[in-house]
């Protein structure tokens, strides 16, 4: 990364509302510490954002970037598809490549980023995994839905994996939805070993949800990609979604796409908030 004498350089970028700090680790190298994030994401002694986002660059043949994404805690996480979006804007933006379509190695797998003339970002979230081991999750045996023990109440759910681990949980309505008590005991529950996100589904009609996701190590925040995705995935595979459903975010919108058998698609918006320095406290 660079630096001068105020400190290091960043970009603030969000997708509906779900708001990063992005790094630029290709022509530099930014010194990242678990408190050095912490400080980064807080809102009222560092920058502020949900996600600390470092790009990478590539170790390997075909692949363009590398891509590290980090909580708000300071925890380091596998993948997120708001800001996987926001990462091909800003690789264009800062003038790091010109491709159309990029292709980016995470911590969960590969996957695909394409810029649209519109400036919505296209990307291909890889496939779905629903072995509990890959999610991890604690199971006798693979099913589409669990019954987990959550404050002493049953409460029925799909675990899936697309890169990082999702718990998502039909509501009947949204707004009334008891994200803000059983999401972190969802999230930090002894099943998920490390931890999960977990989303809040209102089914409109089968081409449209409503969705709340409260995210392991940041909260409840105004979208989540991955979240839209997998939320998506659970109610196709009950026989509730069609193929391609609109996701209404407490953000905005994102549309997915699943057909059952292949990868999972997802479009929206990423946009550039600012740039700035970052300045070493004293």
């Amino acid at each position: 990364m660079t630096k001068n004498a105020g400190g290091q350089r960043f970009v603030k970028m969000h997708g509906l509302g779900n708001d990063f700090v992005v790094l630029d680790a290709v022509t530099g190298a930014p010194d990242l510490t678990p408190e050095r994030i912490r400080l980064l994401a807080d809102r009222h002694f560092g920058v502020g954002c949900d996600q600390v986002l470092v790009v990478l660059p590539s170790t390997e043949p075909g692949v363009d970037f590398g891509y590290r994404i980090f909580n708000a805690d300071g925890t380091e996480v596998q993948q997120c598809g708001n800001g996987a979006r926001c990462f091909a804007r800003y690789v264009r933006d800062e003038g790091l490549s010109a491709k159309p379509t990029l292709t980016v190695r995470t911590m969960g797998g590969i996957i695909t980023l394409s810029l649209q003339d519109d400036g919505e970002v296209v990307v291909n979230m890889g496939l779905v995994r629903w072995d509990p081991g890959a999610i991890p999750f604690l199971a006798e045996r693979e099913t589409r839905l669990y019954t987990l023990d959550v404050g002493g109440r049953p409460v029925e759910m799909s675990v899936l994996s697309l890169g990082n681990p999702h718990a998502v949980v039909i509501v009947a309505d949204v707004e009334r939805a008891p994200v803000a008590d059983d999401g972190p005991l969802i999230e930090r529950h002894a099943r998920f070993p490390q931890g999960v996100n977990v989303g809040f589904m209102q089914i409109i009609d089968r081409g449209t949800i409503r969705l709340r996701v409260h995210e392991r190590g940041a909260g409840e925040t105004l979208a989540c990609g991955s979240g839209a995705c997998a939320a998506v995935v659970a109610g196709r595979e009950r026989g509730l979604l069609d193929d391609d459903v609109l996701v209404h975010v407490r953000g905005g919108r994102l549309r997915v796409r699943y057909d059952g058998a292949g990868p999972v698609w997802m479009r929206g918006p990423a946009q550039r908030v600012y740039e700035g320095w970052f300045c070493e406290q004293r």
